[in-house]
């Protein structure tokens, strides 16, 4: 029986040394493959294209395009790569705008390299990870205000919104937006679970009754 292939895994820190001690301790897990590493937004996004890693691990702070809009950007061009924040930040706001961006973990920096590898098998399964303390400040967040239906769907994901209101099937709402229809199916489908549809009709139908399109 052949061995499963490891996880494909790539870092976005503009700290060289912090870099460095994630490559090592991952030498000890041989179900993850560090392929790849980046100092910026930009040559992230750079390496996607190239590497096509399964889980990044992105800082929040760096030079140039930061770790939020890195992973919106990933998240749009790349939907099958999943982002894991690896951070020293945990304010509500950053916490709140990583999960908007697309993120499915937030993790702070510190933590044994243990709970670093649980949380990139999760990613690669599609499952979320969140360090203790982020989990409380998103609750805290939920208790003091929710969220109306639809505020934390992406400007693309409103664009492919307002196409399925028009009624434009997978196909068209690709071509119109230049995308591949693999990639508009993914926001699809991230639509109707942020809007908890049961099917694009429904989507729709919330859609025009919550003004969430023009």
């Amino acid at each position: 029986m052949q061995s499963q292939k490891p996880i494909r895994v790539m870092t976005v820190d503009d700290h060289q040394i912090l870099q460095m001690g994630i490559r090592f301790l991952l030498l000890a897990f041989d179900d993850i493959e560090l392929v790849a590493e980046a100092s910026s937004g930009e040559e992230a996004l750079r390496l996607c294209g190239e590497i096509q890693p399964e889980v990044i691990l992105m800082d929040i702070r760096m030079p140039g395009i930061d770790g939020v809009a890195t992973t919106r950007a990933v998240r749009e061009r790349h939907p099958n790569i999943q982002v894991v924040i690896l951070t020293s930040f945990e304010g509500q706001e950053l916490v709140q705008q990583a999960t908007q961006a697309g993120a499915i973990g937030y993790l702070l920096k510190g933590i044994p390299i243990d709970e670093i590898a649980r949380a990139i098998r999760a990613a690669a399964q599609g499952q979320s990870s969140l360090s203790p303390e982020v989990a409380q400040t998103l609750i805290r967040a939920s208790n003091g205000s929710s969220l109306s239906l639809g505020a934390d769907l992406t400007g693309r994901q409103r664009e492919v919104l307002a196409l399925m209101v028009a009624g434009l099937s997978n196909n068209k709402i690709a071509e119109r937006l230049i995308l591949s229809p693999s990639t508009i199916r993914h926001h699809v489908s991230e639509v109707l679970a942020k809007l908890q549809a049961a099917n694009r009709a429904e989507a729709a139908a919330l859609a025009v009754r919550h003004n969430l399109v023009q």
